[in-house]
């Protein structure tokens, strides 16, 4: 029994010996790669495994590259795996690139990977262009009508812009902006729905894709929808503040008159007072002058003849006004 164990512990322990020695030693892919065109020796194949770099996806992409007829470096493709990068898709974009006859290099291709892009989608996006739909556009024209327009944005990579080059967001930016100037400067709404492609035309001689990731190929005006007058809104906005300030300025002139005439009022009571005050007065200087002999009997009647006469003409003068109101 003890022998038997024995037996089997030593076939365990072969076995997992030979695991370890054919996961260092990667005697299969190191064959593949023989007999595929792939000079590397079984010293490198192992010497990856403790600088942490996967032979399998080397060997694959050295093997992929030769097929291709393409010249890569071992060195190149471990340090851009070492640097975070993704080894499949750089051989990938190399080899499609290659294929449609675009000037790709490794170190454009490792660049554009390693700034975050997907340089395989990249290249398919040069060979088969993308269209962009922009969301709903919205402008007003010179005649005061509002137009809502959607456009379809054609688009190839630019691989020569893809690193440090703007994306998506900023064409179709650049794109409502070119719509709504073209649409702006457009006397009437009627030109433009008459002749859509003008906008087309503005907006590519504008040159927006200059600075960007992309090659814009079209610029096809979808659909165009009329909104609302602004213009006419505007107008009424217009009349209707010029109405809140004429009432405004109505109702200050109002309160100033009304606080006029009760200033007016004020100090007509006040002379109404002096008068009467004065009048209070007359009687006493009369008497006065009656004392000291200044005033006589004459003179007094006479005083109030004059007195009498004048309240007789204000009353007459008073029924005058009356009745030519009245009339």
């Amino acid at each position: 029994m003890t022998e038997t164990f024995g037996a089997w512990g030593l076939v365990i322990g072969v076995i997992v010996l030979l695991f370890i020695i054919l996961y260092f030693i990667p005697i299969g892919l190191w064959f593949s790669a023989l007999v595929s065109g792939v000079k590397i020796s079984l010293l490198q194949l192992f010497l990856m495994r403790f600088r942490k770099v996967p032979p399998g996806i080397i060997v694959r992409a050295l093997i992929e590259g030769i097929k291709a007829g393409l010249t890569l470096n071992r060195n190149e493709l471990e340090a851009h795996y070492l640097a975070g990068g993704h080894v499949p898709n750089v051989v990938h974009a190399l080899v499609s690139a290659s294929k449609a006859n675009i000037d790709l290099s490794f170190k454009v291709a490792t660049a554009i990977d390693l700034a975050g892009r997907d340089v395989f989608e990249a290249v398919q996006m040069s060979v088969n262009p993308k269209v962009i739909n922009t969301p709903p556009v919205t402008a007003v024209s010179k005649d005061g009508i509002q137009l809502i327009a959607k456009a379809r944005v054609t688009v190839r990579a630019n691989i020569k812009q893809l690193v440090g080059g703007a994306g998506e967001d900023t064409v179709l930016a650049r794109v409502g902006e070119g719509i709504v100037s073209s649409i702006g400067s457009s006397h009437s709404h009627k030109s433009v729905l008459e002749n859509p492609d003008f906008i087309s035309r503005v907006v590519l001689e504008k040159g927006l894709d200059a600075g960007t990731a992309f090659e814009i190929l079209s610029i096809d005006i979808a659909d165009i929808d009329i909104g609302k007058n602004i213009g006419a809104v505007l107008q009424m906005d217009q009349a209707e503040a010029d109405k809140n300030i004429a009432q405004a300025r109505a109702e200050e002139r109002r309160a100033m008159a009304i606080a006029l005439e009760q200033e007016m009022k004020a100090k007509a009571q006040e002379a109404r007072a002096k008068v009467i005050e004065a009048e209070v007065k007359v009687p006493l200087a009369i008497a006065e002058a009656f004392k000291k002999g200044n005033l006589g009997v004459m003179d007094y009647m006479k005083y109030k003849n004059i007195m009498a006469d004048t309240s007789m003409r204000e009353s007459i003068s008073g029924q005058e006004l009356e009745s030519d109101s009245r009339d």
